[in-house]
């Protein structure tokens, strides 16, 4: 294995992160070399005496904008070369699964996590060089999106989950939801798995697989198989 993939995250809530990093596949990642993390307060790049990382908006409105000095000290105190800066917004590209694999491939992410009314404008136009989302809402700030971005990266990461081919058959992957499965008891309440699973053919189960997978996907999600069949 190389070098870890380094992700810095940088908020004013570190404490909401810490335990996230510190818990199952992401704990164990980073026990196997395959990622190093920084949980960044945005609070120490500030420069007066009330750590101030806020503002009111020019113009007027509602609510406060977080200030563009603490966030481009922390990213150039942090940033190694070619490193991804990553601001987590609504406004952003959906992140996908195609994204995550992307991510996967880089070797240092730093993550800003917003909070109050977003960012100052002049943070998007030069300091982040990608914005995410993870859906049409909004949430109190960027942490929880930067962790469910974090959770889908790492666990790409080569020798995280043990077998290689670990994530070659889940959902997304292969542009299908993935198919139905089950596990013992063979009849739970009377429901009893499909006989194919239990027949040891696996040519059957293959194909078994694949017409479940693109049922499922043409039942639940219509867009992704429109997106396989342009």
């Amino acid at each position: 294995m190389g070098a870890p993939l380094k992700i810095d995250v940088v908020t004013i809530f570190p404490a909401m992160l810490r335990g996230f990093l510190e818990e199952s596949m992401l704990k164990r990642a980073v026990q196997k070399g395959a990622v190093a993390f920084r949980v960044v307060d945005l609070r120490g790049f500030t420069t007066d005496r009330h750590q101030t990382t806020d503002d009111r908006p020019f113009g007027g409105g509602p609510g406060m904008i977080m200030k563009p000095e603490p966030l481009f000290k922390a990213v150039e105190a942090l940033a190694a070369p070619g490193a991804r800066v990553i601001l987590m917004t609504p406004q952003g590209r959906r992140f996908e699964q195609a994204t995550a694999a992307a991510l996967a491939q880089e070797r240092h992410l730093i993550f800003l996590c917003g909070h109050y009314e977003g960012v100052d404008e002049r943070v998007r136009e030069h300091l982040a060089t990608d914005e995410l989302s993870i859906g049409d809402y909004v949430l109190t700030n960027g942490v929880l999106p930067a962790a469910v971005v974090i959770d889908a990266v790492v666990r790409l990461l080569p020798g995280v989950l043990g077998a290689p081919d670990a994530t070659a058959e889940e959902s997304f992957t292969s542009g299908l939801l993935e198919y139905p499965q089950y596990t013992r008891p063979r009849v739970f309440r009377g429901w009893a798995v499909p006989e194919v699973l239990v027949s040891g053919d696996h040519a059957e189960i293959a194909r078994w697989r694949q017409e479940q997978a693109q049922r499922r996907t043409r039942e639940r999600r219509p867009d992704l198989q429109e997106k396989r069949n342009p």
